[in-house]
């Protein structure tokens, strides 16, 4: 009697099947990764796409380098608020301030924070969390356009905000 042995009774077989289907269900992934709607970066920016340049606008960077803008943000978990105080620059203490803190992977963590002025800069209550870093950025809410912008550290309980760009000089 002869003895035939089955094709499928070789492991070779099975690991060519496997090897290939992974390749299958990778590849669709893949291709969904890549076919998603939206941006794959964190930055907070309204970006131009051209090609595949990317170009925002940096004139609010440029009018904070300019005014010699810079300023420290502080999270007092123990009352609870958020503050921000002028190092450098004139600003403007009658105008309520936006800090935007973006999560660095999850924008459904990001904070929106309306400072209100008080008499050594601006606050707001709120508490985030310290377990993360934090990618922050302090404007004006209305009137001119400026921007400074820092990176909260992890652990960290306060940042030195200040333009991405350095002042031109003449």
């Amino acid at each position: 009697m002869e003895n035939k042995s089955s094709p499928w009774r070789e492991p070779i077989v099975w690991l060519m099947l496997v090897l290939v289907g992974a390749v299958v269900i990778g590849s669709v992934v893949m291709y969904k990764v890549a076919n998603a709607d939206g941006p794959m970066d964190v930055v907070p920016d309204d970006v131009q796409r051209t090609g595949q340049i990317q170009q925002a606008d940096l004139g609010p960077d440029a009018a904070a380098a300019q005014a010699g803008l810079a300023a420290v943000a502080s999270i007092d978990q123990e009352h609870g608020r958020v503050e921000v105080f002028p190092t450098t620059g004139t600003f403007d203490h009658a105008r309520h301030l936006r800090l935007s803190l973006h999560h660095p992977t999850r924008a459904s963590e990001d904070l929106i924070l309306d400072l209100e002025p008080f008499e050594a800069g601006w606050r707001a209550n709120a508490t985030p969390a310290l377990d993360h870093d934090w990618l922050l950025q302090l404007e004006p809410t209305s009137g001119s356009r400026w921007r400074l912008r820092g990176r909260l550290v992890r652990g960290e309980r306060a940042v030195h905000l200040q333009p991405a760009i350095a002042a031109s000089q003449p």
